[in-house]
């Protein structure tokens, strides 16, 4: 993904990098939904993102990206109806992958949310991937804050 990673690591808008790093995950995967949710008071507050309409707000531990926020880890969800909690924001999702995305400090201050509309779509394989890809994103974040850089 040296494409993903050059698409962010001159930028120095966070909205700008989000925008564009999730159209280009979306367009070279065709995955049904691509984006990024912010920390924000507390809470997981939609990004930009490609594909159907979102999810706008989402709790701590609350479904796969709330869990994935809560436990500062990668979750691969293969069937997202057996997950304890789904919260379904598209009825066409079916397999999910969610990456916590951390500023210099390792604080979880967003993730990166991929839904596909094909049962087990994501492996570690795509998590390394990922995982790799939004580490170039920690620059834009101010450690120890959850609250995003912008250019001036």
């Amino acid at each position: 993904m040296p494409q993903a990673k050059a698409l962010v690591e001159d930028e120095t808008d966070l909205i700008a990098a989000l925008a564009n790093l999730s159209a280009a995950l979306a367009m070279t995967f065709d995955w049904l939904w691509t984006g990024f949710y912010l920390v924000k008071a507390g809470q997981l507050v939609l990004g930009p993102f490609q594909g159907p309409i979102a999810c706008t707000r989402i709790g701590y531990g609350k479904g796969v990206c709330g869990s994935a926020w809560q436990h500062n880890q990668t979750l691969i969800v293969p069937d997202v109806e057996a997950f304890p909690g789904h919260i379904a924001c598209s009825s066409d999702s079916r397999s999910e992958i969610v990456v916590p995305i951390h500023d210099a400090t390792g604080q979880v201050v967003a993730i990166l949310d991929v839904d596909s509309a094909n049962l087990a779509t994501f492996d570690a394989t795509d998590a390394r991937y990922l995982e790799e890809i939004v580490t170039a994103l920690t620059p834009l974040f101010p450690a120890g804050t959850t609250t995003p850089a912008t250019a001036d």
